[in-house]
């Protein structure tokens, strides 16, 4: 059997032993608890020893900006698109959509694949990428959420409020665990430092943590699967197109730059990244501000059964991509498999039209 496939299959098991494991869990609280042990410990152990294996560059520099745009391209077109896949443009519903659409969650949803599939230096990489992505998850998008919040309600007292948010996000940006280790693990390649330069009691300590990664990450997401039934047809519409576009995208990117072999299937794997939870957070803030007073700005319950979609969804495209391995370092498989994911949703713009109105007649 294919090595690969052989791989993923075991995956899978452990996805199964996680959502077999839901019924041990006495509430939300410890699931809550499991994720704040793999992003605040096991991911930054992770990510550490994999960027003192990584020789510095100044290219490297590039991957940051290279995840912006990307976040940038994917709510640009998410702005065009989504009027046509039945969400009226400026409503709540693609509101909230445009918000989670172009963001990125590589920590829970491939850095443990990439990190047994692709190996340490690819993890290295897609941790410096995934800065960029938080810059933009973090900031950009809490300023698109404040802005359609604000319109018609320009008070100074308000103005202030939105600029101290804006420094407190960027000052919990700077506290993230996981980006004060890739700063340290920076400042250590700088003067030439490796994990063998540490303590041994620090260096065994970091690596058995970091080996902890995959099996907790993979029971995490079993544990988390939550399907509901009522809104599956949009929800799974709107994940086809996110993936459908993003495989364009990452094909665009391995063509004009001549991308081949593991890096090709990392900027595949990294643009398949389930949604993540930090627009949802933003949502929230500007829905809890907004009280009582006024239309909703957002659709928290579409956002959440999103959220919880996005996971499993997306853990079932990255596995099989890496099942087929190199097939998928290429723009010639990559372009179709897009434009098959992009299929599905637009069979919506095809209804007749008198069908679509009685849809947004039976909405309103």
């Amino acid at each position: 059997m294919n090595p690969a496939l052989q791989k993923t299959i075991a995956f899978a098991l452990l996805i199964l032993a996680g959502y077999l494991m839901q019924r041990k869990l006495s509430g939300k609280q410890d699931l809550a608890g499991v994720k704040v042990l793999i992003l605040s410990i096991i991911l930054p152990a992770t990510i550490f020893v994999a960027l003192l294996k990584v020789e510095i560059s100044v290219s490297l520099l590039l991957l940051p900006v290279l995840a912006l745009v990307l976040n940038a391209a994917l709510y640009l077109v998410s702005s065009w698109a989504l009027p046509r896949l039945g969400f009226a443009a400026d409503g709540k519903e693609w509101r909230t959509i445009m918000m989670l659409v172009p963001s990125l969650a590589p920590g829970l949803s491939a850095f443990p694949f990439i990190l047994e599939y692709l190996g340490d230096g690819s993890l290295a990489l897609a941790a410096l990428a995934d800065v960029g992505n938080k810059v933009f998850v973090l900031i950009v998008l809490y300023l698109i959420a404040m802005n359609w919040y604000y319109r018609g309600r320009e008070a100074d007292s308000e103005k202030i409020n939105r600029r101290t948010k804006l420094k407190d996000l960027g000052i919990s940006l700077l506290k993230e665990p996981v980006n004060l280790v890739i700063i340290t693990a920076l400042l250590m390649l700088t003067f030439g430092l490796d994990l063998s330069s540490l303590p041994f009691f620090v260096e065994d300590t970091v690596a058995r943590l970091a080996g902890l990664m995959t099996p907790i990450v993979l029971l995490f997401i079993g544990m988390a699967v939550n399907i509901r039934r009522g809104e599956i047809a949009r929800i799974v519409r709107v994940l086809c197109f996110r993936s459908g576009l993003a495989f364009l995208l990452s094909g665009v990117l391995i063509y004009l730059g001549g991308i081949a072999g593991a890096t090709a299937l990392l900027a595949v794997i990294f643009a398949q990244c389930a949604v993540s939870f930090w627009p949802f957070a933003h949502m929230s803030a500007v829905e809890l501000l907004r009280g009582k007073s006024g239309a909703a700005v957002f659709d928290l319950d579409l956002g959440l059964n999103l959220l919880a979609f996005s996971l499993p969804f997306s853990t079932l495209v990255i596995l099989t991509v890496f099942s087929f391995g190199d097939h998928f370092a290429s723009p010639t498989v990559i372009a179709p498999v897009g434009l098959l994911m992009l299929a599905y949703p637009f069979v919506y713009v095809l209804r007749p039209l008198s069908q679509t109105g009685e849809v947004e007649k039976a909405r309103a």
